[in-house]
């Protein structure tokens, strides 16, 4: 089958539905296969199509890499690469509204967030463009009449597979560290939303990417995700996604002992002190439960509240949960859909076996009917819930806050550490012994103090600890994730 359109202008989108091809080598090309449809969160209507790649798709964009990788980009300096990157952000913040437009009618959230996230891919791109020249390598003393040098180096060919939660930001994060290190990336995004990405990926050749140096191909997980993860050409993976598929990516790569990034989700508390200032924890613990409707792997979606102040909290946290406007991307209100009718009835599921569990339900903010053929679920929070139920125990990604009560610092510490996700925490206190101490005894690869999230820092080394995954992603770390070092020992006597 041959598309009418393999790289479409979203100008032409209220009068067809384009289809989009994989990028491989600097060319769009088609599948063979069926297109996947792609559907609008706020309405549930198909308005694009995905070509359906599968091994075959991958095996030619691994290629491509590899050849990139003995070309043109292989030979490029560390300043040219750079240099490259920052003319690809600024391509990307002269097309920032057209691309936020297609980022927010793909996954439904509101059109500010999705012009944030474009401003956050150029940032990346910023970020590790001016880095790409100042990764140093050093010289060891060794015996006499020896020099020791180790310099760092590019993996190769990096495999990348993104989820469809905030697609702009993840191609950011993920390509400008592997590309800035010289490397040559191979792109799967999740199918439920990546037109952004497919979108940016054509910036990356008009900025002049050489060939094969940032190939994508969608497709669906099982098809092209595995494919890719088991190829025997790649020398990294970079996944972001569910514990479960997590395994399942490391267990392919180990085939070929390919290094792995995962970064698998969480269940991150905000502990709220009574010497807090309530009323900004209050609208932070909401803000991070509501943000991208809680499709966020570091969402606050827990609140450990010191007793005595559990009433005074929860009816600041009502009034805050009362006020978030809930519409479609246009609207730009609060909170937007979930990515689709599987995930709605996902989340759910959760709130309803909260409610027959007989979990007190604190608040929830009303879906206007209007809204009713979206994917959108009301924000809700319940409590106090129990430690062990599946509302404090399982990720929910979704706009629903489980509260907790604790009477002492050791306990809430506990209640932190009580489940099997150690990604991001908040601690809210004015006791400064108190917020080190807390920062020391969660285990989680974020802690931040009355703050939470500090606006997705680029800077900020990102990742998690047990079923939350291994590996740091964004800052200078990443850098250190996607390249090698070798050690040179030169005999001179």
């Amino acid at each position: 089958m041959q598309s009418a359109h393999l790289y479409p202008s979203a100008r032409n989108w209220r009068e067809n539905k384009p289809q989009y091809g994989h990028l491989i080598g600097n060319r769009w090309q088609d599948s063979d296969a069926a297109p996947i449809p792609v559907t609008a969160p706020a309405t549930g209507h198909d308005f694009a199509w995905l070509a359906r790649g599968g091994a075959s798709e991958i095996d030619a964009a691994v290629i491509a890499a590899r050849a990139a990788l003995a070309g043109d980009w292989g030979r490029a300096t560390a300043t040219e690469r750079g240099r490259l990157m920052q003319d690809f952000a600024t391509l990307v913040l002269a097309n920032a509204d057209q691309l936020a437009w297609i980022e927010a009618h793909d996954t439904g959230k509101p059109i500010s967030q999705a012009r944030a996230d474009l401003r956050a891919v150029a940032r990346y791109f910023q970020f590790y463009g001016e880095a790409a020249d100042k990764v140093h390598g050093e010289v060891i003393p060794y015996l006499t009449d020896y020099n020791v040098s180790v310099v760092r180096e590019p993996l190769g060919v990096t495999a990348h597979i993104t989820p469809w939660n905030y697609p702009a930001q993840m191609f950011g994060r993920t390509i400008a560290p592997a590309l800035a290190m010289g490397n040559a990336a191979v792109l799967k995004p999740a199918e439920e939303a990546c037109l952004v990405c497919l979108e940016l990926g054509q910036l990356m050749v008009q900025a002049g990417l050489p060939a094969g140096a940032l190939n994508i191909v969608t497709g669906l997980g099982e098809a092209a995700g595995a494919a890719l993860t088991r190829h025997p050409g790649i020398n990294f993976v970079s996944f972001t996604g569910s514990p479960e598929v997590g395994r399942l990516v490391q267990e392919a790569a180990a085939i070929h002992h390919v290094p792995v990034v995962l970064e698998l989700g969480g269940k991150s508390p905000q502990v709220v002190f009574a010497d807090a200032d309530l009323e900004a924890a209050a609208a932070a613990v909401c803000k991070a439960i509501i943000q991208n409707a809680g499709q966020t792997c570091s969402a606050g979606s827990r609140v450990l509240v010191e007793r005595s102040i559990f009433g005074i909290f929860t009816r600041l946290l009502s009034e805050h949960f009362a006020a978030v406007r809930v519409g479609v991307p246009e609207q730009d209100a609060d909170l937007g859909p979930l990515i689709s009718a599987t995930q709605q009835r996902r989340v759910l599921d959760f709130i309803q076996d909260a409610q027959r569990d007989g979990l007190p339900m604190i608040v929830q903010t009303p879906i206007p009917t209007q809204l009713e053929h979206g994917f959108f679920v009301p924000p809700t929070v319940f409590g106090p819930v129990p430690a062990d139920h599946r509302l404090v125990c399982q990720e929910v990604f979704g706009p629903v806050l489980a509260a907790q009560v604790f009477d002492s610092e050791e306990e809430a510490v506990a209640l932190a550490n009580g489940t099997e996700f150690g990604l991001v925490a908040g601690v809210w206190t004015h006791d400064g012994a108190r917020q080190q101490r807390m920062a020391r005894c969660i285990v989680s690869g974020q802690v931040f103090i009355n703050c939470y999230g500090a606006g997705g820092g680029v800077e900020l080394p990102f990742g998690g600890t047990k079923r939350s995954g291994h590996g740091r992603e964004k800052g200078l770390m990443a850098l250190e994730e996607l390249s090698t070092t070798k050690t040179i020992v030169n005999y001179y006597g």
